[in-house]
């Protein structure tokens, strides 16, 4: 599959499985809410967590991304994530959330709660893409 597809996909899904690897090499997997963001796939995610640390050492990671039908379309893709922190992944964070639900109803209280909460952006740039998609 073409990563443009899948891409193309993520625009339009955000249910995500994100799998990094932790110390001893055997995955972690989280299930998370993904959107795509200048071609990257983007996830908020709590900087003390543990797919977050395990990016800050091994930034190779897979996300699958899926419909609400189980046996329905779905895209992998592989790549290299990079961990953006506050302050700079305040303004990405809102983008993020408009790319995934649309419009906040307080944007003001959902920046102090991305503060409060200590809320960073993963963000995955596309290596190689596979998938099934009607």
């Amino acid at each position: 599959m073409d990563v443009q597809d899948a891409l193309d996909f993520v625009r339009t899904h955000d249910r995500t499985v994100l799998s990094t690897r932790r110390k001893d090499g055997r995955p972690q997997m989280s299930l998370v809410n993904s959107g795509l963001v200048d071609g990257a796939v983007c996830i908020s995610s709590r900087s003390p967590l543990a797919k977050v640390r395990n990016i800050r050492r091994d930034p190779e990671v897979s996300v699958l991304i899926f419909t609400e039908a189980f046996f329905g379309s779905w895209v992998q893709i592989d790549g290299r994530a990079e961990i953006v922190d506050q302050p700079e992944a305040l303004d990405l964070l809102v983008t993020v959330y408009r790319a995934i639900a649309g419009e906040h109803p307080d944007w003001a209280d959902y920046r102090a709660a991305m503060i409060r909460d200590e809320r960073v952006v993963i963000r995955i740039h596309p290596e190689r893409a596979s998938g099934r998609t009607a």
